[in-house]
Formats: C-alpha cells, sequence, structure tokens
C-alpha cells in the first residue's frame, strides 16, 4: 500500500492509535501525522490521542494533537495504528463512522486487522517500522525522522528485544542519517525518570514476590500506593521490564489498581512463554515477549488466574 495513493482525492483525514498511548502509539501517529499534512497540504489531517506522557516531549509537535475528541463530522479516512479498533477509546467512533478505514498494525493478537484496509506485519518489531516501509523515502524529514525513530527504539527495547530484525536497524541508520541527537532521545525518553517514578519503581521492586519456584515474579501497585506516591498511570512504564531482567526469571506480571477489583496487566517474558496468548485468554493482546490486558477480581484471584496459563506453557515448553 501507498500512504499517498490511500489518501488520493481525500477532503479530511483523521489517525488515532490505543488508549495510554506508549512509544510507539505516539511516534507512529505523529509521523504519519507529520507526513500526510506536509504531504497533502489539501487535506485536513487530525491527530487524536489521550496526552502522551512527559517523556515524548522531544517530539515538537505535541501541540497539535487533539485530546478532547471534540471533533465533529466524518472523516473520508481514518488510520488506527499500533491497535485492534475497539481500543482506541474515544476514537473509535471518528473510525468506524470514516469512509474509508485504514489499519497499521504489528501486534499478533490483531491478525486480521479492522480496517477496510489492513495492513498487519507481527514479524515487524513496531508500528513506526511499517510506517517506514510504505512511505516514500524521499519525501521524509528530519521531524518525521525523530518520530519513527521514537518509536521504534520503544517498541524493540532500543533494538535488543528478539522482534528485532537485521531491517529494523537498516531503517535506524537511515533514520539516524538526518543528524538528530539520538542518543539524547533514547536517555530523555527511554532511560530518565523523575524522582517519583523511580520511588515507585523502588517500592514495586522491594514489594516483589516470585513464584514457581522462582521462574515467575509479580508486583502490585495498588490505588493507595498510586495516591501515597502522588503518581500516575504514565509513571509506572518500565516496572514491569524491570521485573523480568531478574535473574532466573522466565515471565514476570507487573499490576496496578485503575477502578475498583479492576487491573491492568502488563506480561513480560523470555523464549519460553507467550504471554500474547496469555494476555488473549484474558481479552487483552500483544506480542509473543510483551502483553497486556485488563482483569476484574482481586490481586491474588488475578495473580492465581494468570499463574495457571504461564505454567502450562513452560511445563510445554521445557524446564529451565
Amino acid at each position: 500500500m501507498n500512504l499517498l495513493e490511500a489518501c488520493a482525492g481525500a477532503a479530511s483525514i483523521g489517525i488515532s492509535a490505543h488508549v495510554r498511548p506508549d512509544g510507539d502509539a505516539v511516534g507512529s501517529t505523529m509521523a504519519l501525522y507529520l507526513y500526510l499534512k506536509r504531504q497533502l497540504p489539501e487535506a485536513e489531517v487530525k491527530l487524536f490521542l489521550e496526552t502522551p506522557p512527559d517523556n515524548f516531549r522531544h517530539l515538537k509537535y505535541l501541540n497539535e494533537i487533539d485530546s478532547s475528541f471534540c471533533h465533529t463530522g466524518t472523516f473520508d479516512v481514518f488510520f488506527a495504528l499500533d491497535t485492534v479498533a475497539d481500543r482506541m477509546g474515544e476514537a473509535v467512533p471518528y473510525f468506524t463512522s470514516a469512509r474509508k478505514k485504514i489499519n497499521i498494525d504489528h501486534h499478533i493478537s490483531n491478525a486480521q486487522g479492522s480496517g477496510d484496509i489492513n495492513v498487519i506485519k507481527p514479524e515487524v518489531g513496531s508500528t513506526a517500522e511499517i510506517l517506514y516501509e510504505l512511505m516514500e523515502e524521499e519525501r521524509l524529514d528530519e521531524d518525521v525522522a525523530v518520530a519513527l525513530y521514537t518509536g521504534m527504539i520503544h517498541d524493540t527495547g532500543i533494538f535488543q528485544y528478539s522482534n528485532t530484525r537485521p531491517e529494523t536497524l537498516r531503517i535506524a541508520a537511515k533514520l539516524i542519517g538526518f543528524g538528530f541527537d539520538f542518543s539524547k532521545i533514547i536517555e530523555e525518553s527511554f532511560y530518565q525518570k523523575t524522582y517519583l517514578q523511580n520511588q515507585i519503581l523502588g517500592r514495586a521492586l522491594m514489594d516483589s514476590v516470585r513464584i514457581m519456584d522462582g521462574r515467575c515474579i509479580y508486583s502490585c501497585v495498588d490505588r493507595n500506593m498510586m495516591d501515597f506516591y502522588q503518581v500516575k498511570q504514565g509513571d509506572l512504564d518500565g516496572i514491569v521490564n524491570q521485573l523480568r531482567n531478574t535473574k532466573g526469571v522466565d515471565c514476570a506480571i507487573f499490576l496496578y489498581e485503575i477502578g475498583q477489583t479492576e487491573f491492568k496487566v502488563s506480561l513480560r517474558s523470555n523464549e519460553l512463554v507467550d504471554v500474547s496468548a496469555v494476555a488473549s485468554y484474558f481479552g487483552g493482546g500483544g506480542h509473543a515477549r510483551a502483553a497486556g490486558c485488563t482483569i476484574k477480581g482481586s490481586m491474588q484471584d488475578i495473580i492465581n488466574n494468570l499463574s495457571g496459563q504461564i505454567a502450562k506453557q513452560l511445563e510445554e515448553n521445557g524446564p529451565c
């Protein structure tokens, strides 16, 4: 698919991604927004996202994101990036009513796609990387390159996750060729934490528990703890990755309370556990090594249910 051809003749184009946008959601939507806005100046292009976390402030045009979702009218073309359509929150009606719906994603749990046109590539490390392959290279500029690079580094763990392909690194090399300070982007958007984020990280690690003969680790942050440290949901990013880094652990579970007996669950694993299958069992999705879902119940019941699915995979895939 050629992005510009897919939008030919469109007077209005909308773009969105999943709720609680991460680096790939923010980077890929911003890249597509800037690309289409500059290549199709006759069209009205709008980007809808929940307010991105502060660590993406290096992206120059965050102020052009519409987080109010007050737009009225039907779009000629609407893009759902890095998500299935029903995870776009308040942007779902824009997508379902659009005259042409395009879904671009790399989550294995979205194998069929949700649009009239679907570009779904689970083998690719990020939606940003897919977008690069759909854009005309000679039409890229530094701002688009920065946004694409941001999406790629966040969903590949700065090129250390198993979803990193040789082509991923070739694309990254072309992007940093635009001359932006890529090391600063990595430091400020991926590694750097606020004092409060470090506090809640330390508390979550200190309260973590190993189960299943030490092969699985979990930690939970409830609403009282979030209120005590005065942290928001975005301040909890990265905790599950640090849990997974524990030596001897095959799978990490991190959950935090988002409502009365309702928890957002993040899962990370090594090659022995497909956490996308675990998350899908509970109505979520994601990648083989990184996935998530939302589950209602007590914290202990949720851990018991999750660990049962994880144990099945560990039994099937061999001993540690």
